[in-house]
């Protein structure tokens, strides 16, 4: 998986459901920031989403490429093509997303009250092979518990067994949310005009615009 300050790769896309298709070596001499989401994230949809469409609007002038990535490692009956094809075409939304917009007023006639101006790609999610593979229980442990080695031995045992226990029931990989290492949704990718990982950020409040800001002007 990419770190900070390396190379991207580039996304490995089931469909590009909205915008014209491109990748990350397409788009050379230009900033990219890619807003990874889930269709069934409250969280994605207050915050997320909304702070990304407002690096589009103020950078719509300057080389900048955001995009919208769905993607899926959980609740995958909410998380699919079709509800993200749904939520572009009509703005409609589900599950828990439904509930916590509806209670924050934020939803217009049951649909969203914004819509996405950035092209949006479905990640390849795609169905894995019962077990748990080799050394994948190891890669966790590096992206999500950086202190392991200093814990204690009692729940160094027991963060390992959770994540073989959960590894083990996982129904599909989510490929370029798994490539990329990211730990939940919202998250951001932001690379540089050279195609080189600048910031891989988890959650909302991030202030894209001021990370964006001295990028374009490298």
């Amino acid at each position: 998986m990419p770190a900070v300050n390396q190379p991207a790769p580039n996304l490995q896309i089931a469909e590009w459901v909205q915008g014209p298709a491109s990748n990350i070596d397409q788009e050379r001499g230009r900033v990219i920031l890619i807003e990874t989401f889930q269709v069934n994230c409250p969280g994605c949809f207050i915050g997320g989403l909304p702070e990304a469409i407002q690096a589009y609007m103020t950078f719509k002038e300057k080389p900048l490429t955001v995009w919208g990535l769905a993607t899926a490692f959980e609740d995958y009956h909410l998380n699919n093509l079709d509800n993200l094809k749904k939520l572009l075409d009509t703005g409609e939304v589900v599950g828990e997303t439904m509930a916590m917009l509806s209670q924050r007023d934020m939803l217009s006639m049951g649909r969203l009250q914004y819509f996405l101006p950035f092209p949006v790609a479905w990640d390849k999610v795609e169905k894995r092979e019962k077990g748990v593979r080799e050394g994948e229980v190891e890669q966790w442990i590096e992206r999500d518990f950086p202190n392991f080695k200093t814990m204690p031995e009692n729940h160094k045992s027991q963060i390992e067994t959770q994540i073989r226990e959960y590894l083990g029931k996982k129904e599909y990989d989510a490929r370029t949310f798994d490539q990329y290492g990211l730990r939940g949704t919202p998250s951001a990718i932001i690379i540089d005009k050279k195609g080189i990982v600048r910031h891989k950020l988890f959650g909302s409040n991030l202030e894209l615009e001021k990370l964006i800001e001295p990028l374009l002007d490298e």
